[in-house]
């Protein structure tokens, strides 16, 4: 049974694959940054003064390939951005499991020393299982002012060791001790990864400190979801964290875009060619993926122009 459900689980290293292939721009080329234990690169604001940072997180494929792919694509914008791996490259953790939320932290810290930056106004990007670190780091750091979830969770979950499928531990931990999160539930057969994590979340309210504590976040959030994901439920989740927010009384702007017919994949920085094939295992319809596409990233830019201030003029 495990051994399935690990199966399963790798497919949420897919999603990346074809978002890292798409072409480097190189008039956005950025500085590498090994140091302080980070793995990084910089993208330096347009203009001369101090500008909006965006701190960017790829998913549960480890690396900086994508975070670089979609770091690029906010730098054209204008905004300096630090596109980061948080495991799986040199220095940092092999697998996503126990990742210290004080290597974020350190990440934000380093924002805060660039001469360019301006450390009042930075927000934060990741995608999948980097939307579900994004929305809790927001949830344990007041630096950060603006939160963008792409198909994210509402609650920490298990980590993965693509080395040992019997190692479960949490993905995450603060000051040492992993954070609690919430198990999968194995106890009868299941039909995919999907359902999986669907039946996992109905025991949601049975482990409270798993659940991300989203209303700590310390200014405006934007949720993007697929309502056809085929790896994990977003759209559910998504409405689980617009619902806590509403429960809590969070105050500042929160927003919630579910793309019918789109499905995991929806993320690439840039228009998808070719074969489709990748993302159609992630779940949607060809013509609800590109239309999602083509409508997230101005949304997401919107957004942070709101939420963080225009960009510098170049």
């Amino acid at each position: 049974m495990r051994l399935r459900i690990w199966h399963m689980i790798t497919t949420l290293l897919l999603w990346p694959v074809a978002a890292a292939a798409q072409p480097v721009d190189q008039a956005a080329a950025g500085v590498a940054v090994h140091e302080r234990g980070l793995v990084g690169t910089w993208y330096a604001p347009a203009g001369t003064g101090r500008a909006p940072v965006i701190l960017v997180l790829g998913g549960s494929e480890g690396g900086e390939a994508s975070a670089q792919a979609m770091g690029r694509r906010l730098a054209r914008e204008g905004y300096g951005v630090l596109a980061i791996a948080w495991f799986g490259a040199e220095g940092l953790p092999t697998e996503l499991q126990e990742i210290p939320l004080e290597y974020f932290r350190t990440a934000i810290d380093w924002i805060g020393d660039q001469p360019r930056a301006d450390a009042a106004h930075i927000g934060i990007f990741g995608v999948s299982k980097g939307g579900e670190a994004v929305l809790l780091v927001a949830s344990h750091d007041a630096r950060i002012h603006a939160v963008v979830a792409a198909v994210p969770s509402s609650v920490v979950w298990p980590g993965i060791n693509r080395a040992n499928y019997m190692d479960i531990k949490s993905g995450f931990s603060e000051g040492g001790k992993p954070l609690p999160y919430l198990p999968y539930d194995t106890s009868r057969a299941f039909t995919g990864i999907h359902d999986l994590y669907q039946r996992s979340l109905a025991n949601r309210d049975a482990h409270p400190d798993a659940i991300i504590p989203v209303e700590r976040i310390n200014g405006p959030v934007l949720l993007i979801s697929a309502q056809d994901d085929a790896l994990w439920p977003s759209t559910l989740m998504s409405e689980q964290v617009m619902a806590r927010l509403d429960a809590h009384g969070f105050t500042p702007m929160h927003r919630h875009i579910a793309y019918p017919d789109a499905g995991h994949g929806i993320v690439s920085p840039e228009p998808v060619t070719g074969d489709e094939s990748a993302y159609s295992q992630m779940g949607g319809t060809p013509a609800g993926n590109a239309a999602a596409r083509a409508d997230m990233w101005p949304q997401v830019v919107a957004f942070f122009r709101e939420a963080l201030g225009a960009p510098p003029q170049r």
